[in-house]
């Protein structure tokens, strides 16, 4: 095990813990953080020079004073005095800390330099750090809240973890978790993240026996691809829910026009789900997703189907709205299925899928059994106002639970002191209760878009690894279009008949060659958008247009060489962008949507991280919102899926194998019923 991983583990699960800062003034951090330590069945060692006892626990002058090495160190100071205190507790052999403290990197250069030496520190020593800027982490097998904020004794033990980078959210998360009756394993605020990240926590949660389930929250990502690659492991072993902050904010990825088309959030939110992860976007879905997803999973499946049967078909309506607008499938139930559900039920009721038996009643269990039953269905969603004259469920579902082997999720509603008992003896069988359609819902959708991801994963690419560069696809030092379009030529990605021409005579020659009508272009690596600059000239038929083309070119202000493209003009048909962009964070990324020059108003995109298959980017077509257009629309033939997303999987390789290239679009893809052309080519 190398220095790293054990400290880590020493961080997470110690045996002896110190409070460098403990204090008696009960309003500071260093007293609430010893004083969380209560329930703690290791060794406490308050560290303070100007106390000998406080909360009844012996104080030491220094760590050095202990006489023995700690596992774990809270260091509940100014931000000022933290280098120095870390650098002792790395002397005196210490596996890792936590720095409560604000006014780091957050706060200007200062505090930045201050967290710049940390990092160094931890990563020269194998120390570990946690923070700073956090509230700590707390973890519920040892009866440890290495954390300063009060109310963490009172989450009850259950086997969900999770990894905020807030503080905050992390606690949110928890008591939330912990108000749905099923408690957790463990939880974790990474705050600035200066050694310890995201990445970091969920390879050590992998191993953990007591977590079954992960809830993240992310705001940035600084280390994309670390993280991307650590949920490709985890997420196989572990589901892993996810809450990514920050939807309406494109940040700084967003400098380029494919990079104004990608946006931060949702390359975040395609990574994460790439992964394996199930995204969703609250606090309130994140615990529900990560509880469902605790007490057991669906098999893998690429549509996985969810039976909805409910006792109110008001419920049903909800729950049903919700799992569509989810893109969660809730098939039509086979012929014997049904038929076998009408001799259970009254006539009048609605029995295909979602299934209303008008008001739950004896031949309640029988229904979930048939349901249950049906090939076409995954799990079970099951909603019923709580009537106990009507049906127990408390009594049908552990019944029930014995004989089928899918997963059921129960919902209801009605006065607390009636609903409290059933929900609480369902949770003590393992059994998924949510008090509101909304939330069985949520955990109906976490259930089958894990399912749907694990199907996925189990069929991409085996490596991310960017491979070298043929030698037949070189590249200048400043491409332009014709270089841009050659490099493509060599990945198979095809390009119209064109000539690149250096003079006005050669342009005339290279015209008379080509199929005409043809169109002229600027050749130039500082215009990146030649049309705004007045550089396209489409339809030249004649030699006459051609002058005039050439003369309207001539007139653009140019530093360089003045180079032409002559091009043959392609056939009508529909234009897509597809782009690949090296994003700081994350790596190589792909992305399609709508192209034309309303591309970047537009922003109908789907994106995910190079390199990726092309069954992967038939998923990406999938997901635009103008989806209907290449499958013909008006009389229009149905576009080449097959070329698009082979086309989108060989831009991903390309970017992949040219580490020089930071981004490259072809804008626009003109797709046709067979094949496509890739008429304008930008490499940056």
């Amino acid at each position: 095990m190398s220095t790293r991983l054990g400290n880590l583990k020493r961080l997470f699960a110690p045996r002896s813990v110190a409070v460098v800062g403990a204090s008696p003034a009960e309003e500071k951090a260093g007293h609430q953080a010893l004083r969380a330590l209560a329930t703690f069945r290791g060794d406490v060692y308050p560290v303070n020079p100007s106390a000998g006892e406080i909360l009844g626990y012996r104080c030491y002058p220094s760590l050095r004073a202990i006489g023995r090495p700690v596992d774990l160190v809270l260091f509940a100071i100014p931000a000022a005095a933290c280098v120095a205190a870390v650098e002792e507790a790395i002397a005196c052999g210490c596996g890792g800390g936590v720095v409560f403290s604000g006014g780091f990197a957050e706060t200007g250069d200062a505090g930045a330099e201050a967290q710049a030496r940390l990092q160094e520190l931890c990563e020269r020593s194998g120390f570990r750090l946690l923070g700073p800027n956090t509230a700590g982490f707390y973890n519920k097998r040892i009866d440890l809240a290495a954390c300063f904020a009060p109310g963490l004794d009172h989450i009850q033990r259950g086997s969900v973890a999770v990894v905020a980078q807030s503080g905050g959210v992390n606690l949110i998360t928890s008591f939330l978790i912990d108000r749905l009756g099923y408690g957790a394993a463990f939880g974790v605020g990474l705050g600035n993240a200066v050694d310890i990240d995201a990445a970091d926590v969920l390879e050590y949660l992998a191993d953990d026996a007591d977590t079954r389930a992960i809830a993240l929250h992310l705001e940035g990502v600084r280390a994309g691809r670390k993280l991307y690659e650590a949920l490709l492991r985890v997420t196989p072993r572990k589901p892993v829910a996810v809450f990514p902050v920050g939807r309406h904010d494109v940040g700084e990825f967003a400098r380029s026009h494919t990079g104004n088309l990608i946006g931060s959030y949702a390359l975040k939110a395609a990574a994460l789900r790439q992964a394996g992860a199930v995204v969703v976007e609250s606090t309130e879905e994140l615990a529900a997703a990560a509880v469902a997803l605790s007490l057991g999973r669906i098999a893998p499946r690429a549509q996985p189907g969810i039976g909805v049967l409910v006792g109110q078909a008001g419920a049903g309506l909800i729950v049903l709205d919700r799992l569509k607008a989810a893109g969660v499938s809730v098939p039509p139930l086979a012929p014997e299925t049904v038929a076998r559900i009408e001799q259970l039920l009254p006539p009048m009721t609605f029995v295909r899928n979602p299934v209303d038996t008008g008001r739950p009643g004896p031949t309640f269990p029988d229904v979930l059994a048939a349901l249950a039953a049906d090939e076409q269905i995954d799990a079970v969603a099951m909603f019923a106002i709580n009537e106990p004259a009507a049906v127990r469920p408390e009594e049908v579902l552990p019944a029930a639970r014995r004989t089928i082997a899918k997963p059921i999720v129960f919902g209801t509603m009605g006065p607390e002191a009636r609903v409290r008992p059933t929900v609480e003896a369902l949770r003590a069988h393992g059994i998924l209760a949510m008090e509101s359609p909304e939330r069985l819902a949520h955990a109906a959708i976490a259930l089958a878009r894990d399912a749907a991801a694990q199907w996925r994963l189990a069929r991409a690419p085996a490596s991310t690894t960017a491979r070298t560069a043929p030698q037949h696809a070189s590249l200048p030092a400043k491409p332009d279009e014709h270089a841009a379009k050659t490099l493509l030529e060599a990945y198979g990605i095809a390009t119209p008949r064109r000539a690149a021409c250096s003079s006005v005579e050669e342009a005339r020659e290279a015209f008379r060659a080509l199929a005409k009508p043809v169109v002229v272009k600027i050749l130039s690596a500082e215009i990146a958008h030649k049309t705004e600059a007045g550089g396209v000239v489409l339809n030249v038929a004649d030699e006459a247009a051609l002058e005039a083309a050439l003369a309207r070119l001539d007139r653009i202000p140019l530093a360089g060489a003045r180079r032409y493209l002559i091009e043959e003009m392609a056939p009508a048909g529909l234009e897509l962008i597809v782009g690949a962009v090296r994003d700081a964070s994350f790596g190589p990324t792909v992305m399609v949507g709508i192209g034309g020059t309303a591309a970047e108003a537009i922003k109908d995109t789907a994106m995910r991280l190079a390199p990726v298959s092309a069954a992967e980017a038939q998923e990406m077509l999938g997901e635009l919102r103008a989806a209907a257009l290449l499958d013909g629309w008006r009389g229009a033939p149905p576009a080449d899926r097959e070329a698009l997303a082979e086309t989108i999987a060989r831009l991903g390789q390309l970017l992949c194998e040219h580490p020089r290239i930071k981004e490259i679009e072809i804008n626009p893809l003109r797709v046709y019923a067979r094949g496509v052309l890739a008429l304008d080519a930008l490499i940056v």
